[in-house]
């Protein structure tokens, strides 16, 4: 399997302007990479996106189902060395071989939607874990293979997988109750007194306060334990995930400023905000050199 230029070339643009479609804040921190790096962070999260699609963007989950195992049955193929047609497995398959990262990744991250289609709740924190690990750690344990990296980086890249997702899981509370799903641990919604029900009409009190500062809390422990790892990738990328964790970590304070009503709006963080934040890390760079 082996793709001519002009092929690569038009996968890679489709890839870039999915990610800057996909994930503004994704792609502001990409714009840190060199430009190989960040080929191929589009490479990896074009497949990622591809794939997260097949179960958000289907409203009928049997055909989901079949949808997700012929996507697997594709992704096998490529990575035995066959041409499949689609260009967003082609690129992904092109990535992989040129960054060595295991075929291990893709197949969790594949494990993670079918999770997502089996089930719409989560009886505690052990079992959302690993959701967000298949779903998330695996995006940033191959975006270290793509970096390089040294040491237990990739230990940490979990641990902001982990801390990204449940940051996805809280900004979207509403949307994801309007599709049936509750992803908050049942065991902590009856531990502060939150019913499902409530979750689902969208209700709000001190009740759903405290579980939301304790939801946070738990994300920022999960980045400040992330952050060790950020030295221990190469130089060339290491400072656009630094971007990355600190821009969608700043969506946590949002939550907090918005009087945590994610249900009434998306929390985002806003251009002049990331410029910020960005200025920042330049300036402690700067002086740590």
């Amino acid at each position: 399997m082996r793709a001519v230029p002009e092929q690569l070339a038009a996968w890679q643009q489709s890839a870039a302007e999915a990610t800057a479609k996909g994930s503004k804040s994704f792609y502001f921190a990409t714009r840190f990479f060199p430009p190989h790096l960040a080929q191929a962070a589009y490479g990896v999260y074009w497949f990622c996106r591809s794939t997260d699609d097949i179960v958000d963007e289907n409203p009928d989950m049997e055909a989901a189902r079949r949808q997700l195992e012929a996507w697997r049955e594709q992704l096998l193929a490529v990575m035995n060395g066959q041409t499949v047609d689609s260009p967003v497995l082609m690129l992904f398959e092109h990535t992989r071989r040129q960054t060595g990262f295991p075929e291990l990744y893709p197949l969790e991250l594949i494990e993670g939607m079918r999770m997502d289609l089996e089930r719409a709740r989560y009886a505690n924190f052990t079992e959302l874990r690993l959701f967000c690990y298949r779903v998330a750690s695996v995006v940033g344990l191959m975006m270290s293979h793509v970096i390089g990296f040294r040491g237990d980086a990739l230990v940490y890249a979990e641990e902001l997988g982990i801390a990204m997702q449940l940051t996805n899981i809280l900004r979207d509370l509403g949307e994801d109750a309007d599709r049936g799903r509750i992803y908050l641990p049942a065991d902590e919604l009856a531990r502060f007194g939150y019913a499902e029900a409530d979750l689902l009409a969208r209700r709000r009190g001190p009740a759903f306060d405290a579980l939301m500062r304790f939801q946070i809390d738990r994300a920022r422990g999960y980045y400040e334990r992330s952050f060790p790892g950020i030295p221990l990738l190469n130089p060339e990328g290491r400072f656009a995930v630094e971007i990355a964790a600190k821009v969608y970590r700043d969506i946590l304070g949002r939550i907090e400023t918005m009087d945590y009503n994610v249900y009434a709006r998306r929390a985002v963080v806003p251009a002049w905000k990331k410029y910020a934040i960005t200025a920042g890390a330049l300036a402690r760079r700067k002086f740590q050199s």
